[in-house]
């Protein structure tokens, strides 16, 4: 259970990282709805990328893995917009700003990852 609070909390603070350094990705409220913004954007990585990286298995083969580049946008698009019916105020203007944010937010979330996994590791 700590393992997915601790994966939320990277994802909140990647999200909120790509808010602060991409023009396009805004976000507008207070700082808890950022991470409903993160739990939402989780959800759609557990559910929907494994079935989206089956299906277009041949073209990330294809290109050498740059395709899943693209799902990370579309799913950072569609957080957005699951983001705005909920009224959350987390808003991404178009295409290369949801790309732009998307590389942004797995940086952030492998540099957390790794620093949170050699903490652990560092604790036993």
């Amino acid at each position: 259970m700590t393992r997915f609070f601790l994966r939320w909390l990277i994802n909140a603070a990647a999200l909120y990282a790509a808010v602060l350094v991409v023009p396009g990705i805004e976000f507008f409220g207070e700082w808890t709805g950022i991470l409903w913004v993160a739990l939402i954007f989780g959800l759609l990585n557990a559910l929907l990328r494994p079935l989206l990286k089956l299906l277009t298995c041949p073209l990330i083969i294809l290109t050498l893995g740059l395709f899943t580049i693209l799902i990370n946008t579309l799913l950072l698009m569609l957080t957005s917009y699951i983001g705005q019916s909920f009224g959350l105020g987390f808003t991404v203007d178009g295409f290369w700003a949801a790309l732009l944010g998307s590389l942004v937010i797995s940086l952030v979330s492998v540099a957390l990852s790794l620093f949170v996994r050699d903490e652990l590791k560092g604790r036993k």
